[in-house]
């Protein structure tokens, strides 16, 4: 026992309470996706021991790439993140124009020889947010300054308009994110107001040239429309609604057979369904404890961009969260957003993981040697 706990304070670094909440998480999700893929396997004809263990390999990965990245000094990420953000321009392009096209969007791009799919949505988050973090850091002495907040700017708005031309409500989540990180990085209220009117400006072209404004404008009226719900709202209803205090029981659910997307999208129904409220109430703990210590580096980090950095992406993971909840619970119109760690997923439970290891990274405080960090992150991590 002593061997176990002296491996752990070795090798898990940074704040054990984001490592309880992962790992609860991860067994959380693994249950609940074996659950609900029973149909997917019968409809596709293949085991539904498949879909566990392909999923419990992708989980084993996220955490192994969370791990990797709690390893690395959080400022490395701040040179890191230019490099991704430049990157991720001509990923989002050239997915919207010749990506794999599903549901009426082109989002995913096929990564050669071993045939999977990835979202380059999910690297242009994870690099925006930690270049923000790097660029109001940076910018803390002169934060009024319009010239030097012209880059801000430019990239969020550019960034979000990729996003939002096949996928509005994960812009939507990013713009969001971003609002709130100018906000904690003391930017003043009118350039928050110029951001909204930029915004604005890409939502309008996205939805007149984009993929999704059609989709788009048929779930807000469904969604404002009194008296008409919509065969996933109504199943996810029924699943929550039979769940009770108590639930069914894991593996119990009736509704992973008729609500689409069990596994992903409405998974929180089926959670609620098998675990009962005192189920549904876990989860939301679970995200909430998560913003809670991913915030609090805010005014605990010696340097502006880790508390940016970890309260950024703690707000992109709880704010996706909370969204894909109220979908399951009727507050909000369907979007298609995964609930974060827990829903099956792809490279998206990579990204998450990736996140999750920088937010710990951020709480391991700064590294003794500071010779080792790159000569120009410095800039980049200044405090005011």
């Amino acid at each position: 026992m002593d061997s176990v706990k002296l491996w752990m304070q070795q090798n898990l670094k940074g704040d054990p309470v984001i490592w309880i909440i992962v790992f609860m998480f991860s067994l959380l999700s693994v249950a609940a996706v074996y659950s609900a893929t029973g149909t997917l396997a019968y409809k596709r004809d293949v085991e539904v021991e498949q879909y566990l263990i392909n999923h419990s390999l992708l989980m084993f990965l996220s955490l192994g790439a969370m791990w990797v990245a709690h390893r690395v000094d959080y400022r490395y990420y701040s040179r890191l993140s230019r490099f991704a953000l430049i990157l991720s321009v001509p990923l989002l392009l050239y997915a919207f124009f010749f990506g794999t096209n599903l549901n009426e969007a082109s989002r995913w791009i096929e990564i050669p020889l071993i045939n999977k799919t990835f979202q380059p949505s999910d690297l242009a988050k994870l690099a925006l947010i930690a270049n923000l973090a790097a660029m109001l850091s940076k910018r803390q002495q002169n934060i009024t300054d319009k010239e030097l907040l012209t880059p801000v700017l430019f990239w969020i708005g550019l960034i979000c308009g990729l996003i939002a031309l096949s996928n509005f409500s994960t812009a939507g989540l990013l713009f969001a994110t971003c609002l709130l990180l100018m906000f904690i990085g003391r930017v003043p209220v009118k350039y928050l107001f110029l951001l909204i009117l930029i915004g604005a400006i890409g939502g309008g072209l996205a939805f007149a040239f984009g993929q999704r404004g059609g989709t788009l404008l048929s779930r807000i009226e469904s969604y404002t429309s009194p008296g008409e719900i919509s065969y996933q709202t109504e199943q996810s209803y029924i699943a929550i609604a039979t769940g009770g205090i108590a639930g069914k029981g894991p593996g119990n659910s009736d509704s992973r057979n008729l609500l689409p997307h069990p596994y992903s999208d409405f998974i929180y129904a089926i959670i609620i369904e098998e675990y009962g409220l005192f189920g549904g109430i876990l989860v939301i703990f679970l995200y909430l404890a998560l913003l809670y210590r991913g915030m609090k580096a805010v005014s605990q980090s010696e340097r502006a961009f880790g508390g940016l950095l970890s309260a950024g992406l703690a707000f992109a993971l709880v704010l996706q969260a909370f969204v894909n909840m109220g979908v399951a619970v009727g507050i909000l119109p369907v979007t298609g957003q995964p609930l974060p760690m827990i829903s099956m997923g792809g490279t998206s439970l990579l990204f998450n993981g990736l996140a999750l290891g920088i937010i710990l990274s951020v709480s391991r405080g700064d590294v003794e040697d500071i010779a080792t960090a790159p000569k120009d992150v410095g800039n980049y991590a200044k405090t005011a």
